[in-house]
């Protein structure tokens, strides 16, 4: 076998890997996509003979692909809140496509998070406490001693700790506890809403123009029922792995929500409302 296709065989191999790697970092499957891509023609560029651990190297080699792409991000986007693409699956289950992307409850809520820490901070946390890279391998990457790079991780384990991102593990709790949710805003009942949500509860909204981020049951109650009319139009959908619906009036996408059930209430809600990207997912999923 010639060196060109040993290569691209073990690229390969390594791909659903590197893909998985970078949507961590991007927290979008395109994206993510894009950033092996580019990877792959940075290894054409590249002697690589001389490369012993062809795996770890590769992934650092997405790693940089992705913190360049983190920084412009952070640069172009005004700040706010960011809601990442979601993946939508159907109710039977997540796609085999998507089965790596989302493993170890990486739901739209850790996203989100993540996109609230700086881009070496995100590298670090997703490197090392995601995928186990040593700091001495990561702290070349971020252009840091290993003991900065470390701090780098633990400064984005706290906020990620002080946020509601790991759900119920039971997917028809949780879709119980989002119907009973839906149910309230649909009778107007506003008490029934409160009930459900959790005392701390984080509402997250992208709505293009605009971006929005309430806290607690009754404001986000209050919000709730200003969409009640929308309910006879919700489709239930796995986002990223947890409970969640597609908002669909006249066979139209008009909203994307995640619901993040601890504890049997909503902890967090998480939803995209910019039409031009809810034009750009994939939602045959949900088709019948």
């Amino acid at each position: 076998m010639d060196e060109d296709r040993w290569l691209v065989d073990r690229f390969a191999a390594h791909r659903e890997h590197l893909r998985t790697v970078a949507y961590r970092m991007l927290g979008g499957a395109a994206e993510a996509e894009d950033a092996v891509q580019e990877a792959w023609l940075r290894v054409g560029r590249t002697d690589t003979r001389e490369v012993d651990n062809l795996g770890g190297w590769l992934t650092t080699v997405v790693a940089r692909v992705c913190l360049n792409v983190l920084r412009t991000r952070k640069r172009e986007e005004p700040l706010g809140v960011h809601v990442p693409d979601p993946i939508v699956s159907s109710e039977d289950g997540v796609d085999p496509e998507h089965e790596a992307l989302l493993a170890d409850s990486v739901g739209l809520a850790l996203l989100v998070v993540l996109e609230t820490l700086g881009p070496a901070e995100r590298l670090a946390f997703v490197l090392h406490d995601m995928f186990g890279l040593p700091f001495d391998e990561i702290a070349p990457i971020v252009d840091r001693s290993p003991a900065a790079a470390r701090q780098l991780a633990s400064r984005a384990r706290r906020r990620i700790q002080g946020a509601p991102t790991e759900p119920d593990a039971s997917l028809p709790a949780q879709r119980k506890v989002v119907d009973a949710f839906f149910a309230a805003a649909r009778d107007g009942d506003f008490d029934a809403l409160v009930a459900v949500l959790d005392p701390d509860v984080v509402l997250r909204a992208d709505e293009g123009g605009a971006t929005v981020e309430v806290h607690g049951a009754r404001t986000v109650a209050s919000r709730a029922m200003r969409f009640a009319q929308l309910a006879p139009y919700v489709r239930p959908a796995l986002i990223n792995g947890v409970a969640g619906v597609v908002v669909v009036p006249r066979g139209r996408p008009f909203s994307v929500l995640a619901f993040t059930v601890r504890g049997g209430r909503i902890a967090a809600i998480d939803a995209l409302a910019d039409r031009e990207r809810l034009a750009q997912l994939d939602l045959t999923p949900l088709d019948d």
